[in-house]
């Protein structure tokens, strides 16, 4: 399988279609060729269970309020009963997902081995692994996608779970209450209140899961592109940013740590604004074209990655910004370091500003 040739008009598709923007038109290079480093292990998985902490009993006071009471405790084990579905489901993909990994990286390793030691052109064993790797990565897509319908069925309940907090704290305004009946609201509350941070705190988890997973299956998917070159070749094929002259290699992680703020006044325009205001934003495309024009005109540029969100008028919505516009951030530097940029060449920071409606992650030169 040939790798495409990246046309200019083509990287203009990729812009529209996923929310990126550029500093200058002449980033666009004419022509070029997507590039791989070698298949690598999968990211780590999350290993969290989420248990729930169980709902106290709490005596009949034949009042108005214990009578709700009694309903709020009865919404809340239905809704720790939900969080303990998503938990098994969650633990089940994860197993998975491990499995499937495990034998897409073999066949891989397989491919890469009689590669190393050189084979014929187009050897037939090497295409039937390497359609049977893909097949597997295949399965890692679907437990992706698991994944994903998952996350969508934690979010409902985390409204749901906010809802009855809210409901529990307005049930203590109620009047014609006994002693007991807040007693056990404040029991309920407290209870309550841990349920909804262990849901909170699953789905963070398995949208960090998500989102590497996502990266790491895309990165995968060019990784494959490749390795059909080499095989139709019959050896190695790859290049990255990593094998310029002069450049030096540093660890990179999928877990890159945020710097200290930076100011959300800058100098200068950003090379690229990829504005995550919609699902799975197709920006590698665009991002790379970028960085590559920017290192063939000064080959020693490094590169802060600022993470901007919006601001918000509640504290809540304002750190939900910021996480969420983190981690997209956290996907843009992971995708700099996969195409082979040294992490040790990248910056990243987190700001604020009003001028922006949903979060954007901003690639400046430096």
């Amino acid at each position: 399988m040939a790798l495409k040739t990246t046309h200019a008009a083509a990287l203009c598709a990729v812009l529209l279609a996923g929310g990126c923007s550029f500093a200058e038109e002449s980033l666009f290079p004419q022509s070029g060729t997507v590039e791989q480093q070698a298949a690598g292990s999968p990211p780590a998985l999350g290993s969290s269970n989420f248990d729930p902490p169980g709902v106290t009993s709490g005596a009949a006071t034949g009042t108005y309020v214990g009578q709700k009471v009694s309903n709020l405790r009865g919404d809340l084990q239905q809704l720790q009963g939900m969080l303990a579905t998503h938990n098994q489901g969650l633990q089940a993909i994860r197993n998975d997902t491990v499995q499937d990994s495990q034998r897409y990286h073999g066949t891989v390793a397989a491919i890469n081995a009689r590669l190393q030691v050189g084979t014929t052109p187009g050897n037939p064993i090497l295409n039937q692994q390497w359609n049977a790797a893909q097949g597997e990565l295949d399965r890692i897509n679907e437990d992706v996608l698991k994944m994903t319908r998952l996350a969508n069925e934690v979010t409902s309940s985390s409204a749901l779970s906010a809802y009855l907090l809210e409901s529990v704290r307005a049930a203590r305004q109620l009047s014609g209450a006994v002693d007991e009946d807040h007693r056990q609201l404040r029991i309920l509350e407290d209870e309550t209140n841990r349920t909804v941070v262990l849901i909170e705190r699953l789905l963070t988890e398995l949208s960090d899961d998500v989102n590497r997973q996502q990266n790491y299956v895309a990165n995968e998917r060019n990784n494959l592109n490749t390795l059909a070159l080499a095989i139709k070749n019959g050896q190695l094929y790859g290049g990255s940013f990593a094998t310029r002259p002069g450049t030096s290699i540093a660890p990179a992680s999928y877990d890159a740590p945020m710097a200290a703020p930076r100011s959300a006044v800058m100098a200068d325009a950003p090379l690229v604004t990829i504005r995550f205001d919609k699902a799975n934003v197709n920006y590698e495309g665009a991002l790379y074209a970028a960085v590559k024009g920017a290192l063939d005109r000064r080959p020693s540029a490094s590169f802060d990655v600022v993470a901007v969100s919006p601001t918000s008028t509640t504290p809540g919505g304002q750190a939900l910004g910021a996480t969420n516009v983190r981690r997209n951030a956290e996907s843009v530097v992971r995708s700099l370091t996969n195409m082979g940029l040294p992490a040790n060449r990248i910056r990243v920071s987190q700001n604020t500003s009003p001028a922006v409606s949903s979060g954007e992650v901003q690639v400046y030169v430096r």
